[in-house]
This record gives structure tokens, sequence and C-alpha cells, in this order.
């Protein structure tokens, strides 16, 4: 791996860098202050936002990710990723440069597997920024960490499928230009245990889409955007909406799954960046018995510590990326079962030292750490909980050393 980024990566982080420090730190309090003088926060979107798109698709910051495709911008996992870090600073920052989960996995899905009239109906719109998506896969009544498990029905009726099902954690399903959901169910139970499930387009005012509630997390609605729990009952959509084919839904998940979990890292990066640096500034200009925080003992192992764990984590991501770019996505599981295992936590715990540093302030809304915190640890369990990557990433490792016979135990 060559550890120095292209003229063309400089670029575009020193554009980006700028960006964020002109428009989007400065409009974080703007956005919120927006939000809560709607009649609804799910009512509207905050004008600031629209604006600030407006503005990064005119300075060329649009669609950065989408590697190896027409419709992106022409980068690599690999110089995607310290971009995606710099807009991860911010719970608003992906979303202004078009950026944002899920619409980036979901529009990779239909870049990859959707037909000509899918794209255009969908794609492209999503690409302009003009809608949003979701993607409704997760279920109350199972273990969806096992996708298998899923029990959404998936029926041929005609020239229609007919949908039944019970999905939450719908991400972005609250937003009113939400138009589109990627819904994963079975369309046939006695298939194979993993060519069972499809992917299909549902168009979210289908007659019998109801959107039962939205779902806060650690208190925070998440809105306009949020998560939500629907349900679909005897919802027909034209068999044209299938996305790829059959019984291919748990293909197109692994292959949506892979970058999803790689971008949640690389913004976990800048979330944790970001938190440091607040923490390293809080601590030298607050005084406590005396003497700067600073200079308690403590706080600089909190600094060390939290410096080399960013570090780790930055250079697996890039391992990751690399690998994705090189042999592919299937090629590089482990890799993307580690960080997705490593990043989560590791972002957990700077924040949690910032918080620390912050004392009462780290909690409230006055700073953006409680909620970078929230959104953290929710990431411990999307895309996978821990404990499944960690179970795969031990059959792996195993497997490298399986003998070619069975070993017997040694007899006493």
């Amino acid at each position: 791996m060559d550890f120095l980024y292209s003229p063309k990566v400089q670029e575009l982080q020193q554009k980006l860098t700028k960006f964020m420090e002109n428009y989007v730190y400065s409009n974080e309090e703007l956005f919120e202050k927006q939000l809560n003088e709607q009649e609804s926060r799910w009512s509207d979107i905050p004008p600031i936002i629209e604006e600030l798109k407006a503005k990064a698709k005119q300075e060329g910051l649009w669609n950065l990710f989408l590697p190896q495709s027409k419709y992106g911008a022409g980068l690599t996992n690999l110089e995607y990723a310290p971009l995606c870090e710099i807009m991860g600073r911010s719970l608003i920052g992906p979303e202004v440069f078009n950026c944002s989960a899920p619409d980036t996995g979901n529009m990779e899905v239909l870049e990859r597997y959707g037909t000509e009239e899918q794209k255009s109906q969908w794609l492209t719109p999503l690409l302009n920024g003009e809608i949003r998506s979701c993607f409704s896969m997760t279920e109350p009544e199972v273990a969806s960490s096992d996708a298998t498990n899923i029990e959404a029905s998936i029926e041929s009726d005609g020239d229609y499928y007919n949908i039944n099902a019970r999905k939450w954690w719908s991400s972005g399903a609250g937003d009113p230009r939400c138009k589109i959901a990627i819904v994963m169910g079975k369309t046939n139970p006695n298939a194979s245990r993993h060519e069972q499930q499809s992917m299909i387009l549902v168009p979210l005012n289908t007659p019998g889409v109801k959107i039962e509630r939205m779902l806060p997390v650690f208190g925070y609605d998440h809105a306009p955007h949020g998560h939500a729990e629907i349900t679909f009952n005897n919802v027909k959509v034209p068999k044209s909406h299938i996305i790829w084919g059959e019984g291919k839904g748990f293909a197109i998940a692994q292959g949506r799954l892979g970058p999803g979990r790689i971008h949640h890292c690389m913004r976990l990066i800048g979330a944790a960046e970001r938190a440091l640096e607040e923490l390293c500034k809080r601590v030298q200009n607050r005084v406590a018995f005396g003497k700067p925080i600073a200079n308690q003992g403590v706080v600089q192992e909190w600094i060390a510590n939290s410096r080399i764990e960013i570090e780790q984590a930055r250079l697996l991501t890039l391992k990751a990326a690399f690998m994705m770019d090189t042999v592919g996505n299937k090629e590089a599981k482990s890799e993307i079962a580690m960080i997705k295992v490593v990043a989560p936590s590791m972002a957990l715990r700077v924040i949690d030292r910032a918080i620390q540093a912050f004392g009462a302030a780290g909690v409230s809304n006055d700073f953006t750490l409680a909620a970078q915190w929230a959104n953290a640890r929710t990431l411990r369990l999307a895309d996978g909980p821990d404990e499944v990557h960690r179970a795969q990433l031990a059959k792996l490792e195993l497997r490298k050393y399986q003998s070619s016979k069975l070993l017997t135990p040694v007899e006493k």
C-alpha cells in the first residue's frame, strides 16, 4: 500500500475541509433551530440543508462514493475513505454531499443490480438529491442478524407481487422526501437457505404501506430522517420492481453491506477525530484544583490512547478499502468484519473521554458529543452486531489451520 494520498484526493480533502469549516459546522445549530420551528419535526426539511446541498453540488463535492461506476466521481474505496472521514465529523455532513446512508447503499444496489427502468425511475433522482430512500430488512419478531430468519412474504400474484411484512429500523422512512423502500423478503420459503430471499422496490405511497411509528435512539429522534416501524399489508407492486431476480436477495445484501459497513467506519473515524480535537481544546482552557485540566496525568493518558486508537482504526479501514479495490468485497470480508468491530468501539471510547473532559456540558445538546456517542453506539448493531462479525472472523481464521483429515484426541 502507498500511504500517500494522490494529488486528486489531497485537493478534495482540502476542498471538503474548507467547506465543512465555512458552512457545515457553523450551521449545525441552525439546522436544529429550523427543525424545531416547524409544525412537526417530520413535516418538512430545514431549508439550510437544501441550501448546503446546492452549494456542495456547485463546488463539485457531490456523489463522491460509487467506485467503478459512471455515476460516481471516479474514486476508489481507498480514495473515498479520507473524504468520507471528513464528512463524518458532522452528523449533517454526509447528506450535504449526497453521501449519506441508507441512500448510498441503495444507490449502489440500483447501480449494480437494477434494470434500466429502475435506474431511470429511482437511481437518477437519488443521485440528483431530489428524493431519499429507505432499506427495510430488519424485523421485530426475529433475530435479523441472521438474514435467513426474515419472515416477510413476497408472493407472486399474476403480473404483481403481493407483500406482507412488518419491518422496523427502516432508517430514512420518516423523511418527507423518502419515496422508495428496498424491501427484503421471501419469494420462495422452500428454496435453499440462501436463495429464499429477494429484494423488491416499494414506493412508500403504495396502498397498504403504513408507517406505524418512528423509533428514537437514546432519546434522539434523528428527524427528519428517523427510523421507522413499517407494516406492508397486501401491498401490490408490479413484477418489474424485483431487483435482479427472485432468490437474489441474500447475494444483494452481502454486496450492499460490505461498502455500507466500511462507510460507517470511515465516518466514525471523523467523529472520533473531532471529539479528540474538542477534548484537547477544552482541557487546555479549563482549570481545576489550581492547574489546567490538560496537566492531569489521566487526561494526558486519554489523549494519548485516543490518538493511538484512531490511527489503528484508520489504518485498518484503509487496508479494508484497499483490498475491496484490488481483490473485491468477497475477498476483503475479513478486513471489513474486523473494522466493523473495531471502529464503533474505538469511536465510543474516544467520544466518551471527550464527554468526561467536558463534564456536564458533554452530555448536553450544546455540543455534538452526546449525539455522536448515541450514533456510534447504534453502529455496534447496525449492519450486523459485533458478535456476528467476530464469529465469522473466528471461522475464517480456524479454516486456515484445518487439517486434511480430522484430528483425534491424543490417547492418555
